[in-house]
């Protein structure tokens, strides 16, 4: 009888019970079936009891996507601790921040990253513990223990059970990108995973034969997806690190990969290169996430891949996912993010509480079993995001408030049920007396098809509140006729959408750490502009 999935290191127990010879991850070191994943999370939780680690001590992973990485983030759920998965294209500096924010008291690196690492380390007090990947160790100068996985997982043969846990106790501290001032982290219960985890492979059909392509970073809740949802359906993971759009289309071919989750930016440079034809026999659906993807990008996509299903997808890390639309809607609406996806509410709220009228603007709030437990030590912040449910959506007669979170986007929801994104409250453009969505720019200018990337943000100006900037670069490596394109512009907006300034720049377009261009980056270098020219 397969066993319940309530906690996170179930989903891989589970499916080693049902079919333990099936293949579960596969990477440039080798292999796992679901069995020896089973296995090698047992022994790492072991080893985290076996090293005095107390119920939800947090384990950092500061790695790239490997089997190491997979087996501690859910090693450490078993263990009954909190895995705290670091983007490995963090530098010392804000990798220490985390380690500190979060007092981790186990990193799991590797031997270059933690030579790196090592001056940063020592401000680290609450560090005990470093293992590192191979069967090499190191001298920290007994700062804290240095051990070697290989040696780790060889001796924990004795496999203590870890700390009692329920699926209400924390699991994860998933950190922001931090673009602007420092990240904030995002804390995830076992709850919150597994039924996102339940959620999504529900609507995607993910079933034991899929093979998914984990090109997101793992430290992102998109890219972590991809492993939770692989193993509650006893699907194949293949992790790729990937430098150039190539090898995602490469491993796409060679490893006949079914699933592809990726983020805007991504889908824009595949569009960009050569799919093999064999691609499309294998790959069942694709799936967007981290903002809208631009309406050219997604008709090219269906162009080479006609019988490939498109979910156009929406979510915030506070509360894993919010909506999908579902592919016999994408000809109707390809610029809605559907409805909530199952076990979960979202609702469309005016600032007093109450629910907005179809088409009317107002600020997306979920509820539900995804919402997380808010930010980790930051009480301001969490008081901003988690807010009780308004008296207005809850039952009369009910004592206890039900927690939501409040997104900060504004969007609007028709008729029909269907959602549509504005943008982001903070990036919001007021000029000339209008609100200006950056994604709605941004859409105009793909669909002129003379740009590769572009980003479109709001820099103060005096007469205007706001002015536009729009940042754009090539496509396919050729050069934009900036003046053709405002001309493009003004035929197709209005005026109050037309940037003041366009800017031609070699590509691609700065990233953020989880893969999206860093709009917020980008505007940082304009934000005195107009006011010197005004001097």
């Amino acid at each position: 009888m397969t066993r319940d999935t309530h906690l996170l290191h179930h989903l891989v127990s589970a499916s080693a019970e049902r079919d333990p010879q099936r293949v579960a991850l596969t990477a440039s070191e080798g292999q796992l079936d679901y069995a020896g994943l089973h296995d090698a999370v047992q022994r790492f939780a072991s080893a985290c009891i076996v090293a005095g680690l107390p119920r939800s001590a947090r384990v950092g992973i500061y790695l790239d996507k490997r089997l190491e990485t997979v087996i501690a983030s859910f090693g450490a759920a078993a263990a009954g601790c909190v895995f705290v998965p670091i983007n490995p294209l963090l530098k010392p500096e804000q990798v220490g921040y985390i380690l500190r924010d979060c007092n981790v008291s186990l990193l799991v690196t590797s031997p270059d990253r933690h030579t790196l690492l090592a001056p940063t380390l020592a401000a680290c007090p609450d560090l005990r513990h470093v293992m590192l990947t191979g069967d090499k160790s190191a001298d920290a100068g007994g700062r804290y223990a240095v051990h070697a996985w290989t040696a780790v997982m060889t001796t924990a043969t004795d496999l203590r059970g870890g700390h009692r846990v329920s699926d209400a106790d924390m699991l994860s501290i998933l950190y922001t990108s931090g673009s602007t001032g420092r990240p904030k982290g995002v804390v995830l219960s076992h709850r919150n995973m597994v039924a996102g985890a339940k959620s999504v492979a529900s609507y995607l059909g993910n079933h034991a034969e899929d093979t998914l392509l984990a090109a997101l970073p793992l430290s992102f809740d998109a890219g972590f997806s991809q492993l939770t949802t692989a193993f509650h359906a006893g699907a194949r993971v293949v992790l790729l690190n990937y430098l150039m759009p190539r090898d995602v289309t490469k491993a796409l071919e060679r490893e006949k990969v079914t699933g592809l989750t990726a983020v805007p930016p991504l889908w824009i440079q595949l569009t960009q290169v050569q799919w093999p034809e064999s691609i499309a026999d294998n790959l069942r659906y694709i799936a967007n996430t981290g903002g809208r993807m631009p309406f050219e990008t997604l008709k090219a996509l269906r162009e080479r891949l006609p019988r490939t299903k498109p979910f156009l997808m929406y979510g915030l890390t506070e509360a894993f996912r919010a909506t999908y639309l579902d592919p016999v809607e994408v000809d109707r609406r390809p610029d809605s993010i559907g409805k909530s996806i199952p076990n979960s509410e979202v609702l469309v709220l005016r600032e007093d509480g109450t629910e907005c009228a179809p088409d009317e603007p107002g600020e997306l709030v979920q509820r539900g079993a995804l919402v997380a437990m808010g930010y980790w030590n930051d009480v301001e912040k969490t008081a901003e995001r988690f807010k009780p449910l308004p008296a207005a959506q809850r039952p009369d007669g009910l004592v206890l408030p039900e927690i939501a979170v409040f997104s900060g986007d504004t969007v609007r929801r028709d008729a029909e049920g269907f959602l549509y994104f504005i943008g982001r409250r903070d990036e919001m453009i007021k000029t000339s007396g209008y609100r200006v969505s950056p994604t709605e720019i941004e859409e105009a200018v793909y669909a002129t098809q003379m740009v590769g990337e572009c980003a479109a943000f709001g820099v103060s100006h005096p007469s205007l509140g706001q002015a536009i900037v729009l940042i754009v670069t090539g496509r396919d490596g050729a050069a934009v006729d900036g003046d053709a394109l405002l001309a493009q512009l003004k035929r197709d907006c209005p005026a109050y959408q037309i940037p003041a300034k366009i800017e031609l720049r070699p590509g691609p377009l700065p990233r953020n750490p989880n893969g999206k261009i860093d709009r917020k980056l980008l505007s940082g270098e304009f934000q005195d502009l107009f006011e010197q020219a005004a001097r």
